[in-house]
Parts: C-alpha cells; structure tokens; sequence
C-alpha cells in the first residue's frame, strides 16, 4: 500500500478517531495531535499485514491517549481553578451530541482503563473482546472495568431529557436576563441547588471555586452585571456545547467565553463558562445570522 493509499484509508477513520481522542483527553488540540501521531505511525508501519486498520488505528489512539492522559491528570492537579474540558460546538440545526459535558465530567473521576473501557463498550459500541485488544487486558477484566465505570456515571448519564427547542429558549432566557440584571427572571431559570463553574485557568478573572445554591449564584451574576453595565455581551450564536444548550459570546475586553447550561425539570442545574484562551483558540468568532 502506497503513502497515497495510506492516506486514503486513514483519511475517513480520523473524525472517529478524533472523537475516541477527545473523549479520552478533554482536549481538541490533545485529540488531533494524538490522532496525528497515529497517522505518522501508519504511515511508517507494515500495513500489508494489518488486517483490520480501523482496529489497528483505535488501538494506537487509545494506547496514546491512556499514555497522554496520565502527564494530563498531573498537570490538573496544579491547574487553578475548575478545570473543564475544552468546548465543543454543534450548531443549532446539527444533531446534538448525547456524550453531554457532566458526563466528561463524570469520567474524570475515573482511572484512564475505567474510562477507557467505558468509552469503548458503552459510547463506542465495541465489543468486550475489541476493548481487550484495544487496551491489552483480558476481556473479563475490561468487562468488570466497564461495570465499574458505568456506576460512576450512571446518575449522571439520566438527566439530559431537555427537548432542544426548550433547551434553546432557556438558553436565551438564560442569556437575556444574566446580561440585563434581571435578577427576578434569573431567579425563575435557576434550580435551588444551581451551580456555577468558570474555567480561566488563571488567566482571566473567573471564579476559583464552583459557586453553589440559588443564593450564591443570584449574588454572583448581580455582581456581574453592575461589573459589565453599559458594556453589553456580543452574542455570536446558539449552539449545543458538548452536548448542552448555551451560547457563544465576546465579553468585556473583547475575550471569548462559551456558556453551556445542564438543565433538569425545566431549571437550569449547572452553568459552566469557559474564559480559558487556551481552550477557546478552536472556536471562531463568526456573528450569529
């Protein structure tokens, strides 16, 4: 097989690919460069005896991702602030991810092989034996990682039935009385044991710790407001942020933020606000139409 035909066959596998990556690492930049990586070593292996490339290019993404992974989870314990993963856009008219941004979330309490039998069997729909071929353990072992796994966020994974119109309109809701002040129209949006995170990774003035409860995060956002009055948000556009309903904006000082909201029984449960440059350089700042 020529390096033409190499790229051929790699070229429709790097989306999958991609996703397996992501899913693994919280990172898109982490994801293409594992999946990149991937690619050099096809290019470099014996492929006339690779019977199943798709099998032999997931192996080597998840071996490089459990790899990558562990240097990652050091770095977070001296990350400051909450950390979330990096944002990822569906446009409103796109289908909308059911691998929800709590549920990454959920998988960061997990080890690399919990997460990763996990995402293989129960995302990705593998079989038990693929999994052990895949991250080189029996696959009675992957099995029993997969159980434990599913424990974890199986809460979790059962509270994101918002329809997506309604999901939009709260959303908007959501937008429109944050950035005006209205604190009695933001106080009917929100759960009694709302939370809110704010991921700047140090380099913008977010919060340092989740803020908790309907009193606390009603002071928070008033505060906000008499901060930000007069300099209203840019709102770029609506999307589903990994999965949630939310919206893409440029605040004061012209920095990028994307705000995703979990939402249950019609309130919204949890914000979460990426203000992370790092993690923003992927998002473009196309205007809404």
């Amino acid at each position: 097989m020529s390096k033409d035909d190499a790229a051929t066959t790699f070229s429709p596998l790097r989306p999958r690919l991609t996703r397996i990556a992501y899913r693994m690492l919280g990172s898109v930049a982490d994801a293409e460069d594992v999946v990149q990586e991937a690619f050099l070593r096809w290019l470099g292996a014996d492929r006339a005896v690779v019977r199943e490339p798709e099998a032999w290019l997931r192996r080597v993404v998840m071996r490089l991702s459990l790899n990558h992974l562990t240097s990652a989870r050091r770095r977070r314990e001296t990350y400051i602030g909450p950390w979330l993963p990096e944002p990822v856009i569906e446009p409103v008219d796109d289908e909308v991810d059911d691998f929800t941004l709590p549920l990454m979330l959920a998988l960061e309490r997990l080890s690399p092989l919990e997460r990763a039998a996990f995402l293989l069997h129960d995302v990705f729909g593998l079989s038990f034996d693929e999994v052990a071929d895949t991250i080189a353990r029996e696959p009675a072992a992957c099995r029993q990682l997969a159980s434990r796994a599913r424990a974890h966020v199986r809460s979790t994974r059962s509270r994101f039935t918002v329809p997506r119109e309604r999901g939009l309109e709260i959303a908007a809701a959501f937008f429109a009385a944050s950035r005006k002040g209205d604190m009695d129209k933001l106080r009917s949006l929100l759960a009694a044991d709302v939370s809110a995170y704010a991921d700047g990774g140090g380099k913008t003035r977010a919060t340092p710790e989740p803020v908790i409860g309907l009193e606390a995060v009603t002071q928070l956002h008033r505060a906000l407001a008499l901060l930000f009055e007069g300099a209203m948000s840019k709102l770029l556009r609506y999307g589903f942020i990994n999965g949630l309903p939310g919206f893409v904006t440029i605040e004061l000082g012209g920095m990028l933020q994307t705000t995703a909201l979990e939402i249950s029984n019609d309130k919204i449960a949890a914000i979460y606000v990426m203000q992370n440059p790092d993690k923003l350089q992927h998002i473009g700042r196309r205007p809404l139409h």
